[in-house]
């Protein structure tokens, strides 16, 4: 029995659209997404000493401090805690709002619905350059996460312009803008944040300029960028035929959405890729303490070595795994990526110099590079040709979540179990892993 999803329609033709297109498009809106990735302990310090203990952000503070003094770590958690909180904030928005914009680019068509997204995007930066109040800068930040549908939206497009033989390969280069996206983003965060307007205007202030409304016109500015290159290039990918049975596309809980799949494959290689994500996202927010813990770096050796991660990555998803995917079907990819994680865990959790914490992040950035384009394309090769929006997004979806529960766990995990608590986020990470390759083992490669 062919494992792909039975349909008797004919492929829908393929529209002109350059891949390149789609990756510009994906790399300019995550320079912005992770321009704000090295801000949050100065943000915290900002609004602290702007509104101080009081209000609104002097509750929430003091609830995080009672929770970490329960855990018996009053020294880092708090501040762990705040940037978890409000990255979970968005994260959750994003799980939530994920499907249903994927949903409904599959009934309106992906074109109009980036567009829509993207300008919602530019909307949140803009409440962030004008946030002279703590509440208005989570306000944007919800905003933003509430348009973060971009990244489903756009690896639905890439779905519409391959053929099933060639997809995963073309997934590489979701993973490639992702990658080369969080390089540049925070680069270019940490660089900016140096200029701060109110130096040189006070008055600006009363406008809710603030020390970080630099790097927030960058991120406008780089939306208004990629809306200008939507309207000009991103010609539509999904044929009128193929948007004639509509999903829901009303918003309904995520949990049930994914639940209620009805094709077991799609929920199969979901499972994997969640639990792959729970291991990552812990590495992610937990490597550069553990740098910094272990072998004494500083922000700047902390930034070569996200650095590194970084371009590893790139060449991975951009080059090697294009040329796996030539002669190793996608199942055996995937397989290779999750061991290279379990071995690149291990070797950062246990690592007892500066060369094997590199070893051990070459490791990593292989087995992510491999396994990031491979499930996604299996998701897509799973689903129907007129449900990739719809599946993306509750695969990206899926990321989300992890991203709204790791950071605070990981961070829980990290500061609570004393001197081996760096080893113990990391062989927790590596089980998950391992685990996830478990569950791998029972997915069929797809009928192409």
């Amino acid at each position: 029995m062919s494992n792909a999803p039975a349909s008797s329609a004919a492929p829908a033709p393929k529209r002109a659209l350059s891949l390149g297109v789609i990756f510009l498009t994906l790399y300019i809106d995550l320079i912005g997404f992770s321009i704000i990735f090295p801000l949050g302990p100065d943000l915290l310090k900002h609004y602290l000493a702007l509104e101080g203990h009081t209000g609104a952000l002097g509750w929430l503070l003091a609830h995080i401090e009672s929770f970490a003094k329960l855990l018996g770590n009053e020294s880092h958690l708090p501040e762990v805690l705040f940037g978890g909180v409000i990255s979970s904030l968005f994260s959750i928005l994003q799980f939530i709002f994920a499907p249903f914009w994927g949903s409904l680019s599959d009934k309106r068509g992906r074109r109009p619905i980036l567009l829509f997204t993207v300008a919602g995007t530019a909307l949140s930066y803009l409440l962030w350059v004008v946030s002279g109040s703590f509440w208005l800068f989570l306000f944007a930040r919800l905003v933003a996460g509430a348009f973060g549908g971009n990244l489903s939206v756009a690896t639905a497009a890439v779905a519409d312009v391959t053929t099933r033989q060639e997809r995963s390969k073309a997934m590489g280069i979701v993973g490639a803008a992702f990658g080369l996206g969080l390089v540049t983003g925070p680069l270019l965060g940490a660089f900016t944040a140096r200029i701060n307007l109110l130096e040189r205007h006070p008055s600006l202030g009363a406008w809710g300029i603030n020390p970080f409304s630099v790097p927030a016109l960058i991120a406008f500015a780089l939306s208004l960028v990629n809306l200008v290159w939507i309207l000009r290039r991103f010609n539509e990918t999904l044929p009128a035929s193929a948007r004639g049975l509509p999903r829901e596309t009303r918003l309904r809980n995520p949990l049930r959405a994914i639940l209620s799949l009805d094709n077991a494959q799609v929920r199969r290689i979901n499972v994997v890729a969640f639990i792959y994500s729970l291991a990552f996202v812990a590495m992610e927010s937990s490597l550069t303490f553990l740098a910094a813990k272990r072998f004494g770096y500083t922000a700047r050796e902390n930034g070569w070595l996200m650095g590194f991660l970084g371009m590893c990555a790139i060449i991975t998803q951009g080059f090697i795994v294009r040329k796996m995917l030539l002669r190793v079907v996608e199942t055996r990819v995937l397989s290779l990526g999750l061991l290279a994680s379990v071995a690149g865990l291990l070797l950062i959790g246990f690592a007892p110099a500066p060369g094997w914490l590199y070893a051990g992040v070459g490791f990593l950035a292989l087995g992510s590079g491999l396994v990031n384009p491979s499930t996604t394309g299996l998701i897509s090769l799973y689903a129907g040709e007129n449900e990739q929006g719809r599946v993306l997004g509750i695969f990206r979806s899926l990321g989300s979540l992890s991203r709204a529960i790791t950071p605070i766990t990981a961070g829980v995990v990290f500061w609570s179990f004393g001197t081996k608590g760096d080893t113990v986020v990391f062989v927790a990470g590596a089980a998950l892993a391992l685990l996830a390759w478990f569950a791998s083992t029972r997915l069929p490669q797809p009928a192409k």
